[in-house]
């Protein structure tokens, strides 16, 4: 009998061992002269680059994380992939030569149509050419930039779907005109995303990526890949550094949740997941500086809601727990809503 609790407490370590979960990392500007909500410094990000290195945090392409979540290969346990929104110049002229010196793989997500207009200190294809011939991953940020979570006023459901889809195509197509690359990879403008908008996404082929915190595992939506952002308040590395070592929760179903808040505000957020290496009393959820306690419905199952309405524009709901398994780890996932009046 004691052999056998011996070999069962064995087991039981042994499944608790096994979280693995890699966390995708959004950038803007590289500058100390740019809005501080979207910028981190040369300094900043040398040191987030360092500290990956000096821990030993293994950066990889964007590239080879998505061949695992389509392969349902193992996530490689503590990767982290660096990646880049809105085609800012300064990602070539100072981010660029960081990376070089580490030797990081990264992506680079452009709106083709902003790039044309020159709207604003960004890139100019020869420089995407060149960063692409570099090895650098180049995809899709829409062709615009636009926000494309929800019709505009007046437009139709359909009016609007049909403009999506172009946006993203032509998009895709201006990338693989000038670079020759084409992943098939959608970073959502702003990191606004809908139920409609997701499903678009799937129906074309593509991958859907937002800016919501969380780390990223085996049964995380292919059309709502969460990333943490890197710059203004979150450059700080003492809290930065605990987001690296995030892990990714088993969630078997999101209940079809809908970023885009319609009637019910507060909205109420659901979740199915696997209980195995953390206490659901230790489960805890956060609003707008709201501490929310989660209503267990099943032992696998639960539902949050903020104790007042959100605000018009962007907000989250967040929940995390410490794992069992993995000293210093925590769980963490995101939902973003959008309110539109």
């Amino acid at each position: 009998m004691l052999r056998l609790s011996v070999l069962f407490m064995a087991f039981i370590n042994l499944t608790l061992t096994t979280a693995q979960a890699a966390v995708v990392l959004i950038y803007h500007h590289v500058a100390s002269d740019t809005p501080r909500v979207t910028s981190v410094t040369a300094e900043e990000f040398h040191d987030h680059l360092q500290y990956l290195k000096d821990h030993n945090f293994k950066v990889i392409g964007l590239d080879v994380l998505i061949q695992q979540l389509q392969t349902n290969q193992p996530v490689a346990d503590n990767s982290v992939v660096i990646t880049f929104d809105d085609s800012y110049e300064n990602n070539f002229t100072t981010a660029r030569p960081i990376l070089q010196q580490f030797g990081y793989p990264y992506t680079l997500f452009i709106s083709p149509g902003s790039i044309d207009k020159q709207d604003g200190p960004l890139l100019n294809w020869q420089q995407v050419k060149q960063m692409s011939d570099e090895g650098v991953l180049i995809a899709n940020h829409a062709m615009w930039h636009e926000h494309m979570a929800a019709p505009e006023a007046g437009e139709t459901k359909q009016a609007w779907l049909e403009r999506m889809q172009q946006s993203i195509l032509d998009a895709e197509a201006k990338i693989k005109l000038h670079t020759g690359q084409s992943h098939k990879w959608l970073a959502y403008p702003y990191g606004e995303y809908s139920l409609a908008l997701e499903q678009l996404v799937s129906e074309l082929g593509f991958i859907g990526i937002g800016q919501h915190s969380g780390a990223v595992g085996n049964n995380t939506s292919l059309t709502h890949i969460p990333r943490f952002p890197a710059a203004g308040q979150y450059a700080d590395l003492t809290q930065l550094s605990q987001k690296f070592r995030s892990l990714a929760f088993t969630i078997t179903d999101e209940h079809q949740t809908d970023s885009l808040i319609h009637k019910a505000n507060p909205p109420t957020l659901r979740l199915t997941l696997k209980v195995d290496d953390f206490q659901p009393s230790q489960l805890q959820c956060y609003a707008s500086g709201q501490v929310l306690t989660p209503n267990w419905i099943t032992k696998n199952s639960f539902s949050v809601q903020a104790s007042k309405p959100l605000a018009k524009g962007r907000s989250r709901y967040n929940c995390t727990a410490p794992s069992l398994s993995k000293k210093g780890y925590y769980y963490w996932y995101s939902q973003p809503w959008i309110r539109l009046d």
